[in-house]
């Protein structure tokens, strides 16, 4: 069902994902206990979907153009604006968040650039991971307080760096293979 309709079930998740983004964006401007461990388990909520609409895609040949566009867009958007929100709040440092979001606009435009050539630079399995690192960190940061003994702001900022190292190192590799592309 490739370029098939637009409006199916892993679409559907990924449309989810892109409203739960708002709500966690308002719990996040309350910096509480609660406020963060419900920001969390959204945000937590919101990237399982990305491994489930991604999964039922392939499994059911319901890859679309507009999935293809909205999928990653969604992560960003997550992820970027979620770290944004954490920066007045003191869980993250505001040039990491600089990085990251600045990584993930070009990384876009590159893609978008290409696109519009008719070339693909598809998802490396660096950025995957790169991908996961940033989600549990931001997770992690989001949650921020001590639960079951786990201190998560640590742990956020354990995970954040080597995603910060992963983000730029990625990048890089984006860029080397949109100019193999384009040369």
């Amino acid at each position: 069902m490739r370029g098939g309709k637009n409006l199916n079930p892993a679409n559907l998740l990924t449309l989810v994902r892109i409203v739960i983004i708002p709500i966690v964006v308002v719990l996040l401007l309350f910096p509480g206990k609660k406020e963060s461990l419900a920001a969390g388990v959204l945000f937590l909520v919101a990237f399982l979907t990305d491994a489930i609409d991604g999964m039922i895609a392939r499994r059911f040949e319901m890859v679309t153009d507009l999935g293809k566009l909205l999928d990653p867009l969604a992560d960003k958007l997550l992820v970027s604006s979620s770290l944004i929100m954490l920066i007045p709040h003191g869980r993250v440092p505001a040039w990491i968040v600089a990085i990251i979001v600045a990584r993930e606009i070009g990384v876009t435009a590159l893609r978008g650039m290409a696109s519009a050539d008719g070339k693909v630079i598809s998802a490396s399995s660096l950025g995957k991971v790169k991908t996961t690192l940033q989600a549990a960190g931001t997770f992690c940061l989001i949650v921020n307080y001590r639960y079951m003994g786990i201190d998560f702001h640590t742990a956020g900022m354990v995970l954040i760096v080597p995603a910060l190292v992963l983000t730029a190192w990625s990048g890089v590799d984006y860029f080397v293979r949109y100019l193999r592309e384009v040369f």
